[in-house]
């Protein structure tokens, strides 16, 4: 591995323990989502992980992190090549998306990103299986403080807010990560359009353990400052 990227690595499991720490868990979703089949079952035990897909789903639509957090997001399952990844600021009406993983990966790339402020924007730097930086992308206005995850594939995107899917849909799960994987987050998403959803279309790992945000946290002063963000 070049020192630099080892550098980078290690800088960013510190931030995101930091970022961790003190961090509340989430409730358990109620009710429980139907998962179909057993394939995002059998994919999270080849991970090592205690994890019951069918009542250990976490309760979190919209998230906060410190706003100089750095994270870790690596994808798996058949979406891997055909489905982006990324996240968007929950608050916002129409908001843009900022993606993590491109579509145009193949197993084993991971992507580290930042959040910044002086502007708000977050920094992802995609590195391939070998660890070699394949690109730097800066999202400005990307907000800390509420933001959900989106994956987008061949059927349209599938958000981590019911609301924002057709008919108020489940079409991500989110589960907290066990044993070696303890304090990561698990994102498990429906992309398909057709057929009884197993949520193991493309499933991603962030080294984060993400605090859910209320509805009633957004104010119109944080919706202005988020776009007075993007517009510099």
């Amino acid at each position: 591995m070049h020192r630099s990227v080892r550098a980078v690595l290690t800088s960013s499991v510190l931030w995101a323990l930091v970022g961790a720490a003190g961090v509340a868990g989430a409730a358990v979703r109620v009710p429980q989502v139907p998962v179909a089949g057993t394939a995002l079952s059998t994919f999270l035990q080849s991970q090592g992980q205690a994890i019951n897909v069918n009542t250990d789903q976490v309760d979190a639509q919209r998230q906060a992190v410190p706003n100089t957090t750095n994270f870790q997001m690596f994808t798996y399952g058949p979406g891997v090549g055909s489905t982006s990844v990324g996240l968007y600021n929950a608050a916002l009406a129409a908001p843009a998306l900022f993606q993590i993983m491109p579509v145009a990966v193949a197993p084993g790339w991971f992507a580290i990103a930042a959040f910044r402020t002086a502007p708000t924007r977050l920094v992802v730097n995609l590195f391939d299986a070998a660890t070699a930086l394949q690109g730097t992308t800066t999202h400005v206005g990307a907000d800390a403080s509420d933001f959900s995850f989106y994956a987008t594939g061949a059927a349209g995107t599938s958000w981590q807010q019911d609301s924002r899917n057709a008919a108020g849909a489940v079409r991500m799960l989110v589960f907290n990560g066990t044993g070696t994987k303890s304090g990561n987050t698990w994102l498990a998403f429906e992309t398909s359009a057709t057929g009884a959803a197993d949520y193991a279309d493309l499933i991603a790992l962030v080294n984060l353990s993400l605090s859910p945000v209320s509805d009633a946290k957004t104010t119109w002063g944080r919706v202005k400052a988020l776009f007075q963000g993007r517009a510099r």
